[in-house]
């Protein structure tokens, strides 16, 4: 099983990223994707999620400007990143869970962190001010 993540960088203010989740080892449209991101000093928090239905989910610190999409014929998930803050400055990872989820919900978690089994490496994205 592998997730590799792509795409980060130095950016300034109000710039635009795009990261990329290419996958292998395990079936991709039957799992949920989630971006986390943690910067230094942090705790490690939700970005957003892709549910295997692709409906999504996102935090309130992202919504408007972040948006996830799938595409299961190539095993990738983005997540494309609009008027980037310096407060987004952060290693990005992106991790896959199967469901159901605690509960019994197919729903994608962005709190429980726990709860996906498959994680990448990260890349990291820094914005200047």
């Amino acid at each position: 099983v592998q997730l590799v993540e792509s795409g980060g960088g130095l950016v300034h203010e109000g710039a635009s990223l795009t990261l990329s989740c290419a996958t292998s080892g395990f079936p991709m449209d039957q799992h949920a994707i989630a971006w986390f991101r943690q910067a230094p000093g942090k705790a490690r928090e939700g970005v957003s999620c892709s549910n295997v239905d692709e409906t999504t989910a996102y935090a309130d610190s992202v919504k408007g400007r972040f948006t996830i999409s799938r595409d299961n014929a190539k095993s990738t998930v983005y997540l494309q990143m609009n008027s980037l803050k310096p407060e987004d400055t952060a290693v990005y990872f992106c991790a896959a869970g199967a469901p159901p989820f605690i509960g019994m919900t197919s729903r994608c978690p962005l709190v429980r962190s726990y709860e996906y089994n498959y994680w990448g490496r990260g890349t990291q994205v820094t914005v200047s001010s």
